[in-house]
């Protein structure tokens, strides 16, 4: 005898799933960065820098993107980072 897969019901109604996007819509408006808060560490990642004292000195000198404290913690607005990196490119960036 072949047993046959009844589809999950709830109070007596078939399930539908719905179909979710493949890609986040938020993920391109951010520009492909993660949905939150990035640290010290994710920007040398993506920056590829030589260490995360980099990241510090940009702080200091206010010359990277601008960074918030929550709590002891250095964190970066993933929006901010794309903007910063979009206002800082030149026209050789381009070409």
């Amino acid at each position: 005898m072949t047993s046959r897969r009844v589809p999950e019901t709830r109070h007596g109604v078939p399930e539908t799933r719905t179909h979710v996007p493949e890609t986040d819509p938020r993920a391109t408006l951010r520009g492909s960065l993660p949905d939150r808060y990035l640290t010290p560490e994710d920007l040398v990642g993506i920056f590829q820098l030589e260490s995360v004292e980099t990241v510090y000195a940009w702080r200091r000198k206010r010359t990277g993107p601008p960074g918030i404290r929550i709590g002891k913690h250095l964190r970066y607005d993933p929006a901010d980072v794309h903007a910063w990196v979009t206002h800082n490119k030149t026209d050789t960036d381009a070409a």
